[in-house]
């Protein structure tokens, strides 16, 4: 019989080509998505919304250099932190993102159209396509370089989310681009960067379909056979103590489907219409009963 401490090593090993051949993948087609919102969207229209990427197209018209290969040159001194501090797998995976990302964004310039100049148009769906784009990566473990790694390291060694630590780093890139440009692109990449940024967030973390309950009763025990009974949900009871009171209790803890809530508010006023109830919104539920967990 296999040790179960050594089966999840077996099973990593076992699959870890084609783990990283999807990783690699996923990385590829979001910086492909990244370089069509730049081209198609952002750069005709001047709208620097953060990142190395802002940064490349200010000197573009600054010094009327090509965006994709400023985008590489300015990452090159960052791939020495990513690789010391996520290791080589990491580096290498950026290296290959930044490396495309580069070039597909001065090849797609030659051919994409520009489809429209209307700066909310621009700011809208530039942001959509940049967002989804970086999204892969991120969840592919990647990085397209640049202020991404800044934040992919800020997300490792602090509660910040991703797109919240790109925030903190990008307003810095925009205002540089009010001062080069004008205040109202300013403000469209601002709106840009918001969309982005949620974008961002939604691919990592999925969406909202789920909710989370914590139940404290002195009737825990009925609540929790009415939800097994009922809803066919699982309970987990947590021992807990009022601070206040001194009184033990068991806390319950439950996460069912957003049609669920409804049904599982009537079971618990049914038994006790004086318990505190906490409901929460669940980025992500993985496990029996909801997903597994897949890198996409």
């Amino acid at each position: 019989m296999r040790s179960l401490k050594r089966l999840p090593g077996y099973i990593r090993s076992k699959h870890s080509w084609k783990t990283t051949a999807i990783d690699y993948a996923g990385i590829i087609l979001g910086v492909t998505l990244v370089a069509v919102g730049l081209d198609v969207f952002l750069v005709p229209n001047r709208i620097a919304g953060g990142g190395v990427s802002g940064l490349a197209i200010i000197l573009h018209y600054l010094l009327n250099v090509p965006v994709g290969t400023t985008i590489l040159a300015l990452n090159i001194p960052l791939f020495y932190a990513g690789i010391k501090l996520l290791g080589a797998g990491f580096g290498l995976r950026t290296l290959v993102a930044t490396v495309v990302l580069s070039a597909e964004v001065d090849l797609f310039a030659a051919f994409l159209p520009v489809i429209t100049h209307d700066l909310l148009l621009a700011a809208i769906y530039g942001g959509l396509l940049t967002g989804i784009g970086m999204g892969m990566v991120f969840r592919f473990r990647g990085t397209t370089g640049g202020t991404d790694m800044i934040a992919r390291l800020v997300h490792r060694f602090t509660s910040f989310t991703i797109g919240q630590a790109l925030l903190i780093v990008d307003f810095f890139i925009i205002a540089a681009a009010g001062v080069v440009f004008n205040a109202e692109l300013a403000l469209f990449a601002l709106i840009n960067l918001y969309i982005n940024i949620r974008i961002i967030d939604l691919v990592q973390e999925g969406i909202s379909v789920s909710k989370m309950a914590v139940i404290i009763s002195d009737y825990s025990e009925d609540i929790a056979a009415g939800i097994l009974g009922d809803l066919g949900r699982g309970v987990t009871g947590l021992d807990g103590e009022g601070l206040y009171s001194g009184r033990k209790r068991q806390v319950l803890l439950c996460v069912i489907n957003r049609a669920e809530t409804g049904k599982l508010k009537d079971i618990v006023n049914s038994i006790d219409p004086a318990a505190f109830v906490i409901m929460t919104d669940t980025h992500e539920v993985l496990g029996e009963g909801f997903k597994r967990y897949q890198t996409f």
